[in-house]
């Protein structure tokens, strides 16, 4: 037995199902989207004298989504190829014989879809903004609590010199402000859509010419958003924009997730997640969904943004195909990067940091972690040819025998002197991390 349910689930979508962004992004919402800009531009036409403010209190009450069947816009938007031609036709009735002459009037499908588009957007990152800065202040605690301590640094895969885990976290929080700052420079850009036909205001001309170049002024006003300099219908920058944050959104809360995937397997365990997810076959693990979650986002999101900036080739004065072909692709990027957002606050504010281990860790190599430092003190002492000699040979003596780096350098007489368990200390060779995460702290 299957329910006849018109909304998507997100059965198959775990990562945004549940969300603030999938409420922000569903189909009713873009209903809601669709007749706010509808309504909207009766409001200007109004306030520019071009419409009767009846009619556009009469447009602005009948566009409830209440009053409205999502289902039976989504099948009768199959004959003209968009849910607006259907969606006008039901609010024109709903409004009435006196006032339904007056909405949509002079605009395009195109105007009240883009324009709906970029209220679902507006709406949508909003929430992400939020997210983003609560994972950000979350991150900002890590890198303060562990300023100062000390784990491996790792470059292609294997351990190379130390560093600390509050300048790991710093560089973190670096990124997701980075992502933050760029969704907010677009959300505050995000326009109307408004040019008629083929982008030249004809329509609104005849209505009145006098107040034609003002309208997408007054349009954006009734909206919360910008007033473009040209109708957009073959210029997508907006879209292209969104592509571009959203994506590097995901990436940047994806480098997180995969560090936290790495330091959280079980030979390893320096981080993990506050609380982990379940397995169906083996009752003894506690997986780290949340990172996963995000690491799934950060892959999907470069194909969707792809497709967006492929859309910016759009034919003539309206496209056939390439404005259609973002709808679904940037509502999916939306609700990605919003479920990714979610998910990486519960990540950042429940992450456990495991420091005991990472000390355990940084003596893997029996004080090999520091041999960059000790090539920079020995060469002084023993000149820089026998300083390498001898490190490779106490190297080689440490790898097959086991035996601590500063227990076989206190062989050689030259350095008898030399406080070694301090200079082959790893966790006294961390150069500037702590006063580079207080920097990266510093910004706001």
């Amino acid at each position: 037995m299957t329910v006849d349910d018109p909304s998507d689930t997100g059965l198959l979508a775990p990562g945004w199902t549940g969300s603030p962004a999938a409420s922000a992004t569903s189909d009713t919402a873009y209903l809601r989207a669709l007749l706010d800009a509808e309504s909207a531009l009766t409001r200007a036409q109004a306030a520019l004298g071009l419409a009767p403010t009846e009619a556009a209190t009469a447009v602005t009450t009948a566009a409830d989504a209440d009053r409205f069947d999502v289902r039976s816009l989504a099948e009768r938007s199959r004959a003209g190829g968009n849910p607006v031609i259907p969606l006008v036709a039901d609010l024109t009735k709903e409004v009435g014989e006196e006032y339904g002459p007056y909405v949509h009037r002079g605009a395009t499908s195109q105007d009240i879809m883009d324009t709906a588009t970029m209220l679902v957007a507006s709406r949508t990152l909003d929430l992400v903004l939020t997210d983003l800065t609560r994972t950000a202040q979350a991150l900002a605690r890590l890198a303060a609590a562990h300023r100062d301590t000390a784990m491996p640094g790792r470059t292609l895969t294997q351990h190379a010199v130390p560093t600390t885990f509050g300048l790991k976290a710093a560089g973190w929080r670096s990124l997701v402000l980075d992502a933050r700052d760029r969704v907010g420079a677009v959300r505050d850009t995000l326009p109307v859509q408004l040019g008629g036909a083929a982008g030249t205001l004809a329509a609104f001309t005849a209505y009145g010419a006098e107040h034609a170049l003002a309208l997408p002024d007054a349009y954006a006003r009734e909206l919360g958003l910008t007033a473009p300099q040209l109708p957009w219908h073959t210029l997508r920058t907006p879209t292209a924009d969104l592509a571009g944050c959203l994506a590097f959104a995901a990436g940047a809360l994806g480098k997180v997730a995969a560090d936290v995937l790495v330091l959280g397997r079980t030979e390893i365990v320096e981080v993990s997640e506050g609380s982990g997810g379940g397995s169906s076959a083996m009752p003894h693990k506690a997986n780290p969904v949340r990172s996963t979650l995000i690491a799934a986002a950060a892959r999907r999101a470069p194909q969707l943004a792809a497709v967006l900036y492929g859309s910016l080739v759009a034919e003539d004065e309206r496209p056939a195909g390439a404005w259609h072909a973002e709808w679904e692709p940037l509502r999916e990027l939306l609700r990605l990067v919003g479920g990714a957002a979610r998910d990486a606050v519960e990540l950042a504010e429940g992450l456990r940091v495991h420091p005991d281990v990472m000390r355990e860790h940084l003596d893997l190599t029996h004080g090999l972690l520091v041999s960059e430092r000790l090539s920079a003190e020995l060469a002084p002492l023993l000149g820089r040819t026998r300083a390498k000699e001898l490190l490779t040979e106490v190297a080689q003596g440490t790898y097959a025998e086991g035996r601590p780096l500063a227990e076989l350098l206190a062989e050689e007489p030259e350095l008898k002197d030399l406080d070694l368990s301090t200079l082959t200390d790893p966790a006294r060779y961390t150069g500037s991390a702590g006063a580079l995460t207080d920097r990266a702290l510093e910004r706001r």
